[in-house]
């Protein structure tokens, strides 16, 4: 085992016992909500500057991500405050993590062809991956009789993971004409808060958006 990969390891593990937490506790869902905003809003002005270097030009588009990733940060504290809707909220969050697992994990195994240029990373493996992952712990959750699997639940998954995968090709794209690997390294083995929250920038809202209008 590598010393990379412990990193990413104990990292992960970490991480998954903080969303534990932040399910329990609202002032903790709060505060970790804030300083995920501040970190990524961070790392994105540093991605701009290192695309152009111009200041309106980071400043603007600074900005329209810092509201942009606010109005998530608030829809999610806000769905927090019933209990229906914050399971709904965690699902969309857990989703959007299974997405990336599966990306990860199929693109490893399988290997195969690039998805994109964008980012040579990517494979239509880890793409596939992306998509089974989330539907394949959705329908053991429906053995453990805590969700219905249907097809109605089968088209939110996909349509949520659809866009997870857009918003990290998004960033990749962003980072490859910055030139740079990772957004920062605020997670030892996984980079930026960036970097882990690309797939959330536009899957929880696209999710959130396809629950309401199948509702």
């Amino acid at each position: 085992m590598s010393y990379e990969f412990k990193k990413r390891l104990i990292t992960s593990v970490i991480l998954v016992c903080l969303f534990f937490l932040m399910f329990l506790y609202n002032y903790l869902l709060l505060y970790f909500l804030i300083i995920i905003t501040v970190i990524s809003f961070i790392e994105f002005f540093n991605l701009i500057k290192k695309i152009k270097n111009i200041f309106n030009f980071r400043v603007f588009f600074s900005l329209i991500f810092l509201i942009y990733v606010s109005l998530i940060s608030f829809t999610i504290f806000t769905l927090s405050q019933s209990l229906s809707t914050k399971l709904l909220s965690f699902f969309l969050i857990l989703i959007c993590f299974l997405s990336d697992i599966g990306g990860l994990v199929f693109g490893k195994i399988f290997k195969g062809p690039k998805l994109t240029k964008i980012s040579p990373n990517k494979t239509i493996a880890g793409s596939i991956g992306c998509f089974i992952l989330p539907v394949f712990v959705s329908f053991i959750f429906s053995i453990l009789e805590l969700i219905n699997f249907n097809l109605n639940l089968i088209t939110f998954i996909l349509i949520t993971t659809l866009f997870c995968q857009l918003g990290d090709v998004f960033i990749s794209l962003l980072k490859r004409k910055a030139k740079l690997k990772d957004t920062g390294n605020f997670l030892p083995g996984h980079g930026g808060i960036l970097d882990r929250v690309d797939s959330i920038i536009l899957g929880f809202p696209a999710g959130l958006i396809t629950f309401y209008i199948m509702s």
